[in-house]
């Protein structure tokens, strides 16, 4: 019988960025104290965590005595190296588990891992040298994207690869001795499903979200996506055999291109809270964070339907140039919620918080997320 760990312990939380903080929240007020480890103070996280634990992730002796201070540890990002998360799991336990980041930290791996389990995935060919590169575009034909298998995220560390374009000046800008060729789909939109999965192995979604993105930073989600019935039992299909294939205990996303015949290309995991799932704090009767605390707790999970439809939208640092957004003409708009994550400096294409509005209908709801962060830099 898995224990349960009841309100009132201690839960650790590796990294202090806006995803920890969330979960902090939905952590606290369920009754938790909250410990975070991270290389930086006054972090998001920091702000809301009961201790703020400053060292790096490599310092194994303080990942140690942080680990024997907490009842159960989670991360809110997933480049933690593996030696981090194995010297922690000695102390308490790592949920999800160190092998479901081993996987997700690395796309080969994760693309591997995914396609060996008989999943749909972009076609791929790992690259280790501007040779493999010229070979594999010969096989693959252009366009195709060219990713750094390690430490890329938001669009960073991948260069799209045109027809007569300069290989050797591609594969020198990644700085890299490991990478990943993608072939570029031609989607219709893109997709994302997030799901959960509790220590009894009880799964849970959030139905399926559509994104759209700007400079490859998602920019607006929407609740629920406008696709077919089919499609969107697939990718839910999907994101549980997934979870299940990785043993995750705690939340994960499933990004997907959806094509215009209605084929679904898994694009990459996430195994943790997701931006596009951050309207479920308003949206859902159970957010992700909550359902975070709650898998990492063994705790049953809980309900994930949408109250109403809703969007989210990203607040960059560049709005706060060149002064501070009206944050109060945004929240004059009825059904609209602000969300800040506490930075303490607004840099260009720096996530800042999210604004969510709610509706009758998607389409409704994506308008009035967008009017509302039009307002905040809008004539007065």
């Amino acid at each position: 019988m898995n224990r349960i760990i009841a309100p009132g312990a201690v839960l650790g939380v590796l990294g202090g960025g806006q995803l920890g903080r969330m979960f902090a929240i939905a952590a606290r007020r369920l009754g938790y104290r909250v410990h975070v480890l991270s290389p930086a103070d006054d972090t998001p996280t920091g702000q809301i965590a009961d201790v703020e634990v400053n060292a790096a992730y490599d310092d194994l002796d303080a990942i140690a005595r942080f680990a024997r201070n907490v009842a159960a540890l989670t991360f809110e990002f997933e480049n933690v190296p593996a030696d981090t998360v194995e010297v922690a799991s000695r102390y308490t336990p790592v949920r999800p588990a160190g092998q479901v980041l081993h996987v997700a930290q690395n796309r080969l791996r994760e693309k591997s891992f995914l396609r060996d389990a008989g999943l749909p995935v972009t076609p791929f060919i790992a690259i280790r040298s501007a040779a493999d590169l010229d070979s594999a575009l010969q096989q693959m034909g252009c366009p195709a994207v060219l990713k750094t298998a390690a430490w890329g995220y938001d669009g960073k560390g991948q260069v799209r690869i045109e027809r007569g374009a300069d290989t050797g000046s591609a594969w020198a800008a990644l700085a890299t001795g490991e990478a990943i060729l993608e072939q570029y789909i031609e989607f219709e939109r893109e997709v994302s499903v997030i799901a959960a999965r509790g220590l009894d192995g009880t799964c849970v979604d959030y139905g399926v979200i559509a994104n759209s993105h700007r400079h490859h930073i998602l920019d607006i989600s929407v609740a629920p996506a406008p696709v077919d019935a089919n499609v969107a039992s697939a990718a839910r299909e999907i994101a549980r055999t997934v979870l299940e294939a990785l043993d995750v205990v705690g939340v994960l996303c499933v990004e997907f291109f959806v094509t215009p015949d209605g084929t679904l290309m898994i694009n990459e995991i996430a195994p943790r809270p997701h931006n596009s799932g951050h309207l479920s704090i308003d949206a859902c009767v159970t957010c992700q964070f909550e359902q975070q605390v709650r898998a990492v707790c063994g705790l049953p999970l809980g309900d994930p339907a949408l109250l109403r439809p809703a969007a989210m939208a990203n607040l960059l640092g560049d709005l706060w140039t060149p002064g501070p957004p009206a944050f109060d003409r945004a929240l004059a708009l009825n059904d609209v919620k602000l969300h800040l994550y506490g930075k303490t400096s607004a840099l260009p294409g720096r996530k800042m918080g999210h604004l969510t509005a709610l509706a009758d209908t998607p389409e409704a709801a994506m308008c009035r997320v967008i009017a509302a962060r039009a307002a905040l830099t809008g004539p007065s």
